[in-house]
């Protein structure tokens, strides 16, 4: 049964999931691979490089929240031939560029088309093709960014040392143009697929709360979004830090970053195995129950900063931090179209895709400057496993609220 599904959905699936494994190339830790060779060229400090980075995420962020929007009214095919536009003139722009500004603005884009577009599309369309078997498609499509951050990282480090770190993203964009966009486009050929399911009909798309398609605007005056906020943004901000700060962590703690290293494919695994129980899980109980108990995992990472030890007290990291990344992606793509319906759910998920991306530009800043004043990173670490047990325990209240306000409308509908 479970491979009928993915025979008969193969053509969708795999082009939602290209479009998340395309994400590789704007995110944080591809990027960074280049950090060393950009700084060297431009002449930058660690502060400085950072300080360029963050800008041209924020500003990604802010032109996310309106750009998100035409995944609601654009053609995909159409909206992808642009997002893939943008992603050339960036690399073009970071590989070819000689000023500052060219760098600032070919970081913009890449984050923009990269981080944003590529993957919130994928997930996007995803959420409305799917309705009986939602969490199982999403836990399927997300796939693409662990397999980006297990392949990609070897692969581009043979690359910069044959070309140079400039050379990668020549091969970045011929790999964008001339494979990733035409497998895509020809995946896309087969037609939109109409939802199947009780609660969808071909044209109604999946409704959410009180059995209606939220308008943005709707969404961002209800209590329920600004309640989900302190949890949703926790993963992003606590997991890019931990990352980010791996060289302070080795200095700090006397660790070896090549064996800190070597749990990386761990976490890769439990990252893909933990997303696809998730989506299992969600499309028996659905997304609610699992919002007071997904950051348990982040919890126990944080809190093992604080455990005294050699790198195996990483490795625990590592495993807290796959866990909860595998189920929060899921997680997120379900939840926005059970509550909020998938009538403008482009609009919808680009304005809690903003914010992670605000969160993960300001956390490796913010956490950088506690450094500079004298708290390790792992002294910080009380902090995240507290942000994430007091979150999980408002989540306990806001999913009885929702399943409340949920089984409140149906009773309202039966009268």
């Amino acid at each position: 049964m479970q491979w009928q599904f993915y025979r008969d959905n193969a053509p969708w699936l795999a082009a939602a999931t290209l479009m998340t494994f395309g994400s590789s190339f704007g995110q944080t830790f591809f990027i960074a691979l280049s950090a060393g060779g950009i700084r060297a060229d431009y002449g930058l400090s660690d502060g400085g490089w950072g300080l360029i980075y963050t800008a041209a995420t924020l500003a990604s962020a802010s032109v996310l929240v309106f750009a998100g929007r035409l995944a609601d009214r654009v053609a995909p095919t159409r909206l992808l031939i642009c997002i893939v536009a943008v992603y050339l003139a960036a690399c073009a722009a970071v590989g070819l560029g000689q000023s500052v500004w060219v760098l600032g603005l070919g970081l913009f884009g890449l984050r923009l088309a990269g981080q944003g577009l590529m993957p919130h599309l994928g997930q996007t369309l995803t959420a409305r093709w799917f309705v009986q078997r939602r969490g199982q498609a999403v836990a399927t499509v997300v796939l693409g960014y662990p397999l980006g951050e297990a392949i990609l990282p070897p692969i581009a480090v043979a690359i910069i040392a044959i070309t140079g770190w400039r050379g990668l993203w020549g091969v970045v964009a011929a790999v964008l143009a001339l494979l990733l966009l035409p497998a895509i486009l020809a995946l896309l050929r087969q037609g939109d697929r109409q939802p199947r399911g009780a609660t969808a009909g071909a044209h109604e798309g999946s409704p959410g709360l009180n059995a209606r398609h939220w308008q943005p605007g709707e969404v961002l005056r209800h209590w329920s979004f600004w309640a989900l906020m302190p949890a949703i943004l926790a993963p992003p901000f606590i997991g890019t830090v931990l990352f980010f700060h791996q060289v302070h962590l080795a200095e700090t703690r006397g660790w070896s970053l090549g064996l800190m290293a070597t749990g990386y494919p761990l976490y890769a695994t439990l990252s893909v195995m933990t997303s696809l129980l998730t989506g299992r899980v969600i499309d028996r109980i659905g997304p609610l129950r699992l919002l007071p108990v997904f950051l348990l995992p982040m919890a126990i990472a944080s809190a093992g900063l604080m455990l005294p030890g050699d790198e195996r007290v990483w490795l625990v990291v590592l495993i807290g931090i796959g866990m909860s990344q595998g189920v929060v992606v899921t997680l997120l793509g379900t939840l926005w179209p059970t509550l909020y319906g998938t009538g403008n759910i482009g609009a919808i998920k680009a304005l809690s895709v903003s914010a992670m991306v605000v969160a993960t530009a300001l956390g490796p800043g913010i956490t950088g400057l506690v450094i500079d004043a004298g708290a390790t990173l792992s002294e910080q670490a009380p902090l995240f496993t507290l942000w994430c047990l007091l979150a999980s325990a408002v989540m306990a209240v806001v999913t009885r609220r929702l399943a409340a306000s949920q089984r409140e409308h149906a009773v309202a509908v039966r009268r």
